[in-house]
């Protein structure tokens, strides 16, 4: 397989993850008596046990790299804690479709800063084209909707969602940088992801002890919580880690700007949230950003064939 076809591979398993990461913030609605910490904490953590789980001979196998590497693996671990509790409680203050937009449009900026800082990785003008087009479509998004009555949109509770979107973006960017820099040492793309999350699940799940007391209350509740967990989570970032094993990160949560649209869209049919024309002419800007990374030639080749 080419150097193409592997990047090809890469762009539609990131497209793939951000369609079903999309659908989260909409099944969290059908619980809003269930904390969004709550939520959060027992999605990244259940998904984080399914990921160890399922990549346990890996991580047996990349155990001595791990641990090489262990300061990357607690920071990134450390984020992907912090990403669902910042993430669920942006979308519970600022609304569906503005949490969601906040939280992912921020990522790639983050992202490219900290390859950019880190890495010393150069920015290519096709990435910034892509950036300023796809950040154009999401201004035009956030400006475009307004969040449903129940919302709460009084007071500075809104522009504190806004706040916690930025630090899910920081910590989303900050745990797909881990990620990618693992797999270029040669850890497997399965042990790095089940790594990060397995070291989050051990600081979220215990947190549910205080916040989810009401999480199985219904089976409506019980419901999303296991959807959450398993495909979003799970399914959601197996797609995730193979992505990131062809592709650069900054690229990947570039791509990702996919997952507002979608958002938004579910949150306007099902949801009821509302959105101007001028939101709906932001859909096309980041789709087109996508098409910009999609189609051009791929400097990056696959790292890791795990």
């Amino acid at each position: 397989m080419n150097r193409q076809e592997h990047y090809s591979r890469g762009v539609i398993a990131i497209i793939a993850a951000s369609v079903i990461w999309g659908t989260t913030g909409t099944a969290a609605t059908f619980a809003p008596e269930v904390s969004a910490l709550a939520i959060g904490a027992f999605a990244m953590g259940v998904g984080g046990i399914l990921l160890v789980i399922n990549a346990l001979g890996e991580l047996v196998r990349d155990r001595a790299l791990l641990l090489r590497h262990r300061r990357s693996l607690l920071l990134g671990g450390l984020s992907v804690a912090i990403y669902p509790l910042a993430f669920y409680s942006s979308m519970r203050l600022s609304g569906v479709a503005v949490g969601t937009v906040i939280s992912i449009a921020s990522a790639p900026l983050f992202t490219v800063m900290l390859e950019w800082l880190i890495s010393k990785k150069r920015i290519s003008r096709r990435w910034g084209l892509s950036f300023v087009v796809g950040a154009a479509g999401i201004v035009l998004l956030t400006l475009g909707q307004r969040p449903p009555a129940t919302t709460v949109t009084h007071s500075l509770l809104p522009y504190l969602g806004v706040g916690l979107g930025l630090v899910a973006g920081l910590s989303y960017a900050a745990y797909s940088w881990v990620a990618r820099h693992l797999i270029e040492q040669r850890v497997g793309s399965k042990s790095a992801m089940a790594g990060m999350f397995g070291l989050a699940a051990m600081l979220l799940l215990p947190t549910l002890a205080i916040t989810g007391h009401n999480l199985f209350a219904t089976p409506t509740h019980a419901g999303v919580a296991l959807y959450m967990a398993f495909i979003p989570m799970f399914i959601g970032y197996l797609c995730f880690s193979y992505g990131l094993r062809y592709i650069a990160a900054s690229t990947a949560t570039l791509i990702t700007l996919l997952e507002p649209v979608v958002a938004v869209v579910l949150a306007v049919v099902i949801v009821g949230e509302w959105l101007s024309l001028s939101g709906w002419l932001g859909i096309p800007l980041i789709m087109l950003s996508l098409l910009l990374q999609a189609l051009r030639r791929p400097a990056e080749g696959p790292v890791a064939t795990q």
